[in-house]
């Protein structure tokens, strides 16, 4: 499920002027600080972790790192164990939703292999 308009406009008041956000997932920190949900917000410039004051309420700057920053590979948990899929950034590890792992590879894909992403169908909408 997309993250909604409202959040995205809210994520967009905490970056730096001029930046465009490409993609926004929501993550759960497994490391410390433990069990706190973030906003990753991949622009055209950073990858921002936003901590989170509510369930769609980016309350702040947790960390910004250059968006040559690798998300994946995502490591894959078994279904059983009742987690999803993880990515790490700078130490700390996330659990993401199954239904984010696209936006994940996608996000990684446009950063590091720009020519395995599918061209813009519609490029002058």
């Amino acid at each position: 499920m997309p993250v909604p308009a409202a959040t995205r406009e809210r994520c967009r008041s905490m970056l730096g002027p001029g930046e465009d956000i490409r993609y926004v997932f929501p993550a759960l920190a497994m490391s410390p600080p433990a069990t706190a949900t973030f906003l990753v917000v991949v622009t055209d410039r950073s990858v921002t972790l936003l901590s989170m004051a509510g369930r769609d309420s980016p309350s702040g700057v947790w960390a910004t790192y250059p968006r040559r920053t690798r998300l994946g590979p995502m490591e894959l948990r078994p279904i059983e164990f009742g987690s999803g899929p993880r990515i790490e950034i700078d130490g700390m590890v996330f659990e993401v939703d199954v239904e984010y792992a696209a936006v994940v590879a996608a996000a990684d894909a446009e950063a590091f292999s720009p020519g395995d992403l599918p061209r813009d169908p519609l490029p002058d909408l």
